[in-house]
C-alpha cells in the first residue's frame, strides 16, 4: 500500500475552493484522494495536529466536496492501520519539531507545514507529501530533497505563481 502525507491544500483544492486552481487541477486532487481512500495509507501525527488543521478548514459532515469526504473517511479510519499510520513528532521551540531539519535554508519554510515534513521524516519510510497549490513547497524543494523529502506536486502549473496560497 502506498503511504502518503497529505497537505491540507489538496483537500481544499478538491473541494473547489482555490480560485487559482483549474478544473483539471481540481480533478487531479479529487482523483488522488479517491485513490488514497481506495487503497492508500495516510500518515498522521499521533498528537492530532494534522487532523486538527483539517478540521478547521474541512467539513466533518463529508459534504459538500471531495476534500470533505476524504476528511470524514480519514477521521473514521484514523485507528485502522490499513488506512492510517500515526507517528510521534516532538515539539521544538525554534524549528517547530525536532524531526524538522535543522537547515538555515529552511528557516523561512511555513511553520504550519513543518508538521507534514516532521511526520514524513519520523515514520522512516519517508512517504511523499502531496501538495496542490502551496508554492512554499516548490520554493524549498531542493533543501527538502537534501533531507530525503519527496513532494508530489498535483498541480505543477500553480508552482510558477509568486504568491503563497492555501
Amino acid at each position: 500500500m502506498l503511504e502518503v502525507v497529505v497537505d491540507t491544500n489538496v483537500a481544499v483544492v478538491a473541494n473547489g475552493l482555490a480560485e487559482q486552481a483549474s478544473d483539471e487541477c481540481v480533478e487531479r486532487c479529487v482523483d488522488e484522494l479517491e485513490c488514497i481512500v481506495n487503497g492508500g495509507v495516510v500518515v498522521l501525527d499521533s498528537d492530532g495536529l494534522i487532523l486538527d488543521e483539517y478540521q478547521k478548514i474541512l467539513n466533518f459532515s463529508g459534504h459538500p466536496g471531495a476534500g470533505d469526504s476524504f476528511f470524514k473517511w480519514l477521521f473514521f479510519n484514523q485507528a485502522n492501520p490499513e488506512h492510517c499510520r500515526k507517528v510521534a513528532i516532538t515539539p521544538h521551540t525554534d524549528r517547530g519539531f525536532e524531526e524538522f531539519p535543522d537547515d538555515p535554508v529552511l528557516a523561512n519554510f511555513d511553520r504550519d507545514d513543518r508538521k507534514f515534513v516532521a511526520v514524513a521524516l519520523a515514520i522512516k519510510t519517508t512517504p511523499p507529501i502531496l501538495n496542490a497549490s502551496d508554492t512554499d513547497w516548490w520554493n524549498h524543494l531542493n533543501a527538502l530533497k537534501r533531507h530525503g523529502i519527496e513532494v508530489s506536486f498535483l498541480c505543477p502549473e500553480l508552482m510558477e505563481r509568486d504568491d503563497q496560497t492555501l
